[in-house]
């Protein structure tokens, strides 16, 4: 593969024994030839030819053994990659200083003998200063073969004839080019010829017949001329005193009317910055709920945490329940808050509504007032309009009468100064409207932009509506599956174990502050909070224990994680079924469960539930659970409820 790195032609010293020295044109070609079978080897060829003469050419081919050599003899510092570029450097120096007449870099070309002929030549770049002149760099070339200068001249001939082909088929197709806008320039010639000889002779006949009719109403606005001059010069002062008056009384109005839309445009951009910090306001308290909603999360995950140590630890089971119950009235606390933030939020909500649609009736008197505006443009703009045509026709009238006006110079002169100052003021005064209409469309884009930032408020506010509602409907839903799950549960375990009324009972009581599993203190006695008594069942091996309340109270009951809970006694006990008591689970039965068994597993990323209703009543009709609440599909830009609240 070979890679030209440098063709250019350049003015080349030669210098031959007992001959003087010469300039001359020779082109020096550059080429890096890469082999890479047998063996993988560079090699750099020095090319000198001569544009002139096709039998002129020296070759030189160094591989990079050559080049150590070379770099010894000579003295270089370079290695034999950067070589070629460092030769090319000094070949463009030399093409800079080739035009002077003194040149600092110079290329030379000598030969032992007295003319350029097969013997060898050396190719030297020479750089000229104050002292001496200094080779930097000197390559031996020899002439080239008959073989070479048969090759070499075989490529230029290829090159020529390519040359001679593109430009050939660039000559046929620049010819067909001009041939075909020649016939086009020639036709149309022809046709421009013919329309310029019939309208000649058409300017002709118009010329004649407009000649004789200008003559005969020339004549005639001669004769009406005097007669309406006078009545032309009584209503121009007239109609002038009367368009003054009108433009008095129309510029007042405008500018009133200006300043009551200055104003109106200051009480809107006021009630857009307010309804701003309100949403601003609306923001903060939902990344507070957010936070809260964290906080919950994480006290969820040490109730999970809790509920493991139950299964393992049955001692704890009692510590737990009180515990949990003080949880319970915590988390209803919480829950009191959040409604209270709700109603606040609502409030605000409500007086954002309120404002919205005082915004809204000031927009529409504005537009209605917008309207008055245009109207009386519109008539201002038909008045002026009428004013125009007039002056328009006066003018035309004034430049027919010049001829008859020469007589009376003085009265011409004074009636020509009153139209210019007629017309002069005639313009300021369409200036004027100009600007006036000007700043109204100003003052409609900016009524304009307060719309669209007002129904876009709007459209937040009624997003931040529907994620409140999605959430407390996603709240409830999921406060009464918890409720009716664990109610199922437990009247489940007090399905399957029976506690005999002469069982000898048990109250527990907790007498000094404790920790239990999660690391919360309990410090409260079970007897002063439950008011009966606790039987402990074994049942394959487990213990269950039971909480039995005599009053009205709620009764709870632990059933460890090892017994089923569609097992009665003797089936916990025996490991067979009971075919006195056969049990199947609600889902064999087509009664819905709830939410299933893997949305109360432990997650990091859960959300806590809060809102457990400390007095529920337990009651086998309660088991069944509803469908969940239909959750509105997000807007963009919102989260989503589902997917935020159910873990797993």
């Amino acid at each position: 593969m070979t890679e030209t790195l440098f063709n250019k032609s350049l003015q080349v010293q030669v210098k031959c024994k007992d001959c003087e020295d010469r300039r001359t044109s020779v082109r020096v070609i550059i080429e890096l030839l890469l082999t890479t079978s047998p063996v993988h080897k560079r090699d750099l060829v020095v090319r000198l030819t001569d544009d002139t003469d096709p039998y002129f050419l020296y070759n030189l081919a160094i591989s990079e053994e050559d080049f150590q050599s070379l770099k010894v003899q000579q003295g270089l510092l370079v290695d034999f990659s950067a070589f070629p570029q460092k030769f090319i450097d000094l070949l463009n120096q030399c093409i800079s200083e080739q035009d002077k007449d003194y040149p600092r870099f110079l290329l030379q070309l000598s030969s032992p003998s007295s003319v350029l002929d097969h013997s060898p030549a050396s190719l030297n770049v020479i750089e000229t200063n104050a002292f001496k002149h200094l080779t930097h760099l000197s390559l031996k070339l020899l002439h080239g073969t008959d073989l070479e200068i048969k090759k070499y001249l075989a490529i230029c001939l290829s090159c020529v004839k390519e040359e001679k082909r593109l430009l050939e088929q660039k000559f046929k197709r620049t010819e067909e080019d001009l041939t075909r806008q020649l016939s086009y320039t020639q036709q149309t010639l022809a046709e421009k010829s013919r329309d310029l000889d019939r309208l000649r002779s058409e300017w002709t006949t118009q010329t004649s017949a407009l000649s004789n009719q200008h003559c005969q109403e020339l004549t005639s606005e001669r004769e009406k001329a005097l007669e309406l001059q006078t009545a032309l010069q009584q209503q121009s002062e007239q109609l002038r005193r009367e368009v003054e008056s009108a433009h008095l009384q129309n510029t007042q109005q405008l500018q009133s009317r200006l300043a009551e839309l200055e104003a109106s445009s200051r009480e809107l951009t006021e009630k857009k910055y307010k309804n701003d910090s309100t949403i601003r306001e609306l923001k903060a308290k939902l990344a507070g709920l957010e936070e809260e909603a964290h906080r919950a999360k994480q006290q969820v995950l040490s109730l999970r945490r809790e509920n493991g140590t139950l299964d393992s630890e049955c001692h704890e089971k009692e510590r737990l329940l009180n515990q949990l119950q003080t949880r319970v009235a915590v988390l209803e606390q919480e829950i009191k808050d959040k409604d209270q933030l709700v109603r606040s939020t609502k409030e605000l909500l409500e007086a954002t509504q309120q404002q919205k649609t005082s915004v809204e009736g000031s927009a529409e008197n504005k537009q209605v007032h917008i309207g008055k505006l245009e109207a009386t443009v519109k008539s201002l703009s038909e008045e002026l309009i009428k004013a125009n045509g007039i002056i328009k026709k006066l003018q035309g009238e004034t430049k027919a009468l010049v001829g008859k006006m020469k007589v009376k110079n003085s009265v011409t002169v004074s009636q020509e100064k009153v139209l210019q100052e007629t017309s002069e003021r005639l313009r300021r005064e369409e200036k004027e409207l100009q600007d006036t209409r000007h700043q109204l469309r100003k003052r409609e884009e900016e009524v304009a932009k307060l719309q669209e930032q007002l129904e876009a408020t709007v459209l937040k506010l009624d997003e931040s509506r529907e994620v409140l509602k999605t959430n407390e409907n996603v709240i409830t839903w999921l406060n009464k599956q918890l409720n009716e799950n664990q109610l199922t549960r437990k009247q489940e375990v007090l399905g399957a174990f029976e506690t005999p009324p002469a069982a000898p009972s048990a109250v527990l009581r907790m007498g000094t502050s404790s920790h239990n599993a999660a690391g919360y203190p309990v410090t409260s006695t079970l007897n002063s909070k439950l008011s009966f008594p606790l039987s402990c069942v074994n049942s394959a091996g487990r213990p269950a224990f039971t909480l039995h309340n005599q009053g009205p109270g709620p009764k709870v009951q632990f059933n460890p994680m090892g017994a089923k809970p569609g097992l009665s006694p003797v089936e916990a006990r025996d490991g067979s079924p009971s075919e006195a008591h056969p049990r199947t689970s609600n889902k064999e039965n087509g009664e819905p469960q709830g939410l299933e068994s893997k949305y109360f597993e432990r997650r990091e990323d859960s959300i806590p539930l809060r809102g457990l209703l400390p007095n529920m009543h337990f009651s086998r009709e309660m088991s069944k659970t509803s469908q969940p609440p239909a959750i509105p599909p997000a807007r963009p830009g919102l989260h989503s409820a589902p997917s935020a609240y159910f873990p797993g």
